[in-house]
């Protein structure tokens, strides 16, 4: 995922989160808000519950990798990820197949907005 369409800053992580719009299911959560440039954008975050450093490292290189496999990035929305520890009990195409049923609910979600 190139950084082009990447969250970075505080504030924008507070900015989408603050708008209280998000999907749920036992591996992840992810927040969203509509946006009116072209391009989307992603946050990643990780708690320190999930494990050491190495670890949250290694799941965040995972979601990435899947979030690039699942979008075009030519969407009107900016989102937020929260990886649960859930995440580690679970397989990579397991976790993939719920992080995509979320981003299926959240473009349903901002067609009706």
């Amino acid at each position: 995922m190139k950084k082009l369409y990447r969250v970075k800053k505080n504030q924008e992580f507070q900015r989408i989160m603050g708008v209280k719009r998000f999907v749920s299911c036992p591996v992840l959560t992810v927040y969203y808000t509509p946006k009116r440039e072209e391009v989307s954008r992603v946050g990643l975050s990780v708690g320190k519950k999930l494990g050491g450093a190495v670890q949250r490292n290694l799941v965040k290189r995972q979601v990435r990798m899947m979030v690039q496999d699942l979008t075009e990035f030519k969407e009107n929305f900016d989102c937020i990820i929260l990886i649960r520890g859930a995440y580690l009990k679970h397989s990579f195409e397991q976790n993939k197949k719920e992080l995509e049923k979320c981003l299926n609910t959240v473009r349903i979600k901002m067609q009706s907005l």
